[in-house]
């Protein structure tokens, strides 16, 4: 059974979605779901993205089952690694989704990220602080959507280009290695053959220094998004001799 390790429900700031909507959606298409909420410590704006795991735990324990585990997405900055693991190691979540959304305290959702800057220097920034987050934050599973910044990047072509910036995401790529993190498929982005085109020689290459697992992802905030082209996603996993996982009680279970 195929496994959206990505989604977000009402803990979720930017999202609405009620979890007997997922669930609902989730036995619609006959997948798994890893509920992954933000968690994004020193946020710039008060009481945003963050969520209180003892309410989480409290509301959503009485729905967990094989078919629906507990998770939580982590934003990683290097000046909450510690408050981070204390939550992480405090409640029984299943997976940690680390993740970079946030480069020296500005969200790359925002314009005032880009101003004033080539698209050379704001990618840099974005893969520099990555590798610094995937060196302070061991205690992650899997590292998500590595290709976040081409969402949001105000340039007139926003895609990452590997051969672009290789030498950054090759360290990011031996380190994900080193430190047994996966790395997570995000098909968010799938909507364009050229985007998955892009994306997908990261993950080769993620194979050829050592890479072997996998977490698939929608990255679903509405009920429709939930398990969006995750068959494509499986597919370049094993194209790229990578194997698919979920995580249950913090351990690899392989699809």
């Amino acid at each position: 059974m195929l496994f959206d390790s990505h989604i977000h429900t009402e803990f979720s700031t930017d999202s609405k979605m009620w979890i007997s909507e997922a669930i609902e959606k989730a036995e619609e298409l006959n997948i798994g779901l890893i509920l992954t909420e933000h968690m994004d410590i020193n946020y710039p704006e008060k009481d945003s993205f963050i969520f209180s795991p003892e309410e989480y735990f409290k509301e959503y324990e009485k729905y967990k089952s094989n078919k629906l585990l507990l998770g939580i997405e982590l934003g990683m900055q290097p000046n909450c690694v510690l408050e981070g693991k204390k939550i992480i190691e405090k409640y029984p979540f299943d997976y940690v989704l680390g993740s970079i959304h946030l480069v020296d305290g500005i969200d790359i959702y925002l314009e005032n990220y880009y101003k004033g800057r080539s698209k050379k220097e704001t990618f840099e920034m974005y893969f520099k602080f990555m590798l610094d987050c995937l060196n302070a934050y061991t205690f992650i599973d899997s590292l998500a959507h590595i290709d976040y910044i081409s969402r949001y990047a105000r340039y007139d072509d926003s895609e990452l280009i590997y051969e672009d910036f290789y030498e950054y995401i090759d360290e990011i790529l031996k380190t994900a290695v080193q430190k047994n993190i996966a790395l997570e498929i995000n098909t968010r982005r799938f909507e364009s053959n050229k985007s998955i085109r892009n994306v997908q020689k990261i993950y080769k290459r993620f194979y050829e220094l050592g890479g072997r697992i996998v977490t698939l992802g929608s990255d679903s905030h509405q009920k429709g998004q939930i398990g969006y082209k995750l068959d494509i996603a499986k597919d370049m996993a094993d194209s790229c001799g990578l194997k698919a996982v979920y995580y249950k009680n913090r351990k690899p279970e392989y699809i």
